[in-house]
């Protein structure tokens, strides 16, 4: 079983995409008040994400789970380039219509990535993460004969 788990809320007057900056005083509530829900789960690792949002996400739950965190930067949001952790009334003056919602397939944030390369990243990494946990399956089933 795999249990996929979103990072608390993030600044709102900031985008967020591969920003910098963390949770916010919410985000970290919304995650405390979360993490009890995985307890008693047999959850025997933690994968995140290597920006900051995730990773403070993953401290938490690593924390009450005892478990240690691996980091996957390939699982990282999409990356929005030059607006990333910038604010957004400053990004609706200097990039109007900017929006994921509005890109085309192809057409990629200012020195970021497109839609479709967000897409193939992600399709690409969840395919090796499959992967992975099923060799590390297999490993640890044949430990135990």
């Amino acid at each position: 079983m795999i249990y996929l788990m979103r990072h608390g809320a993030d600044p709102v007057d900031r985008y967020g995409g591969w920003s910098e900056y963390g949770l916010t005083e919410v985000g970290r509530s919304q995650v405390n008040s979360a993490k009890h829900k995985l307890l008693g789960k047999g959850i025997t690792g933690i994968y995140s994400s290597d920006l900051n949002l995730a990773k403070e996400t993953a401290e938490i739950v690593a924390d009450v789970l005892s478990l240690k965190i691996t980091y996957l930067p390939q699982f990282r949001e999409v990356n929005n380039g030059l607006l990333a952790g910038m604010k957004k009334v400053e990004a609706v003056e200097k990039y109007p219509g900017k929006y994921f919602r509005t890109l085309d397939w192809a057409e990629t944030w200012p020195e970021g990535e497109s839609p479709e390369q967000f897409f193939c990243r992600i399709k690409s990494a969840w395919y090796n993460f499959k992967k992975r946990l099923e060799a590390e399956m297999c490993y640890w089933s044949l430990m135990a004969e």
